[in-house]
């Protein structure tokens, strides 16, 4: 059963909360409701899971990698 609950929080954060939510397609109340649940369990994403696929490799031909593979490799 859900229940109403009231919180204050900083009014310069509100945006950027119903912001954050709306990106990840989840009310911001479900957002809350997670991120407790999550406290809770002691369950937390890992570094790695959190970063999985929002990095592109470098292509040979950049100009960046061939100065990092100049240096390090």
């Amino acid at each position: 059963m859900k229940k109403k609950l009231t919180v204050t929080i900083d009014e310069d954060l509100i945006p950027q909360a119903k912001q954050f939510a709306r990106q990840r397609r989840v009310s911001l109340s479900q957002l809350i409701e997670t991120a407790l649940r999550r406290m809770g369990t002691g369950e937390t994403s890992s570094f790695s899971s959190r970063w999985k696929g929002r990095f592109q490799p470098a292509e040979h031909e950049d100009e960046r990698y061939r100065a990092l593979a100049q240096k390090y490799l």
